[in-house]
């Protein structure tokens, strides 16, 4: 890519005071408020080759796809989604193996191209030619190969927490930091769910793996939800696309393709798993405009640690950028 055909691109530094927000905290939920929520929840699931997608929808108007990540559920995305409704059909889905979704037995169902598919699959149900796709962590992972290999689903491009694959490897290359933080990634790829330590310590269970949610109200959905859940099919993930990085001497990641469509990237930089050094060179690999937020003072979940900032961002964003 030259200069001459290179789009602008926005980095947007913002600071977060959590202790001096005026904006109402993530973790604070009025009943009255999310019980309104859950009454404008529309659930419904789509088809993908005899696997169930389950997915739940808030709004109208353009339609924006949300993919959660490891360990997580729709309900991740319900700030952004009662913040976008107004202007958006926003829906969030259910990975294969979470929740209310299929949970096909065997590491290959578990495979790139499948939860490409099961994305493709959902546009297709919601009668919808193209999308917004929204992903977070794993849902990055898909969100991103979502623009590589099916493009033309793709309207725009929400990434959180997972820089573009290249950065990814770059920053393992170049900084020690960046490759010890994938540990957790080796013992999910060499690991079975009922060894003893092998959720950061841990046995995977239903609590330990919603030992992350800060919302008290969040939680025991949290843990009705991961109750539901298959834990094989979550380390699956890591098995079977998860590439074997610590074996050789250079870091073994296959390069990725640029993508072609407006791109949102947000950071959490108190991410201890993705290294922010991942998002160098980030504009390298975007051949049209890219906007990178970087939220100090915010973990990996991103989108509930600085649920306020994301959604405004995200709605300004596509206001921005109609179709």
């Amino acid at each position: 890519m030259t200069q001459e055909n290179r789009y602008p691109v926005l980095i947007i530094f913002v600071t977060l005071w959590f202790s001096g927000c005026d904006s109402e905290p993530a973790s604070e939920v009025v009943p009255e408020r999310e019980a309104e929520q859950a009454s404008e929840i529309r659930h419904g699931y789509a088809d993908n080759n005899g696997v169930s997608i389950h997915y739940a929808e808030m709004g109208e108007g353009p339609l924006l796809v949300m993919i959660h990540g490891f360990p997580d559920y729709w309900y991740s995305w319900r700030h952004q989604m009662a913040g976008l409704k107004d202007g958006y059909r926003v829906v969030a889905i259910d990975q294969r193996g979470y929740n209310l979704s299929d949970q096909p037995e065997g590491v290959e169902n578990y495979d790139m191209r499948l939860l490409v598919s099961d994305v493709a699959a959902v546009v297709r149900h919601l009668g919808e030619e193209k999308a917004t796709i929204v992903g977070h962590d794993w849902g990055g992972v898909v969100a991103w190969n979502v623009a590589f290999y099916a493009p033309q689903i793709v309207d725009k491009l929400i990434i959180l927490n997972l820089p573009h694959p290249n950065g990814m490897a770059q920053a393992m290359r170049n900084n020690p930091d960046a490759l010890a933080g994938t540990t957790y990634a080796k013992v999910f790829r060499e690991g079975g769910p009922d060894d003893p330590g092998v959720f950061f310590g841990y046995p995977m269970t239903a609590q330990t793996l919603s030992g992350w949610v800060t919302d008290a109200e969040a939680r025991p959905k949290y843990i009705e939800a991961f109750e539901r859940s298959d834990f094989t099919a979550m380390l699956n993930y890591y098995k079977q696309n998860y590439p074997d990085i610590w074996s050789g001497d250079d870091i073994n990641w296959p390069t990725a393709p640029s993508v072609a469509v407006p791109t949102l990237v947000f950071h959490g930089l108190d991410d201890t798993a993705l290294h922010s050094d991942g998002l160098n060179n980030t504009w390298d690999w975007i051949d049209k405009d890219l906007t990178l937020v970087t939220v100090p003072g915010a973990g990996h979940f991103v989108q509930q640690d600085a649920a306020e900032l994301v959604t405004t961002t995200m709605r300004s964003w596509l206001d921005a950028r109609p179709d």
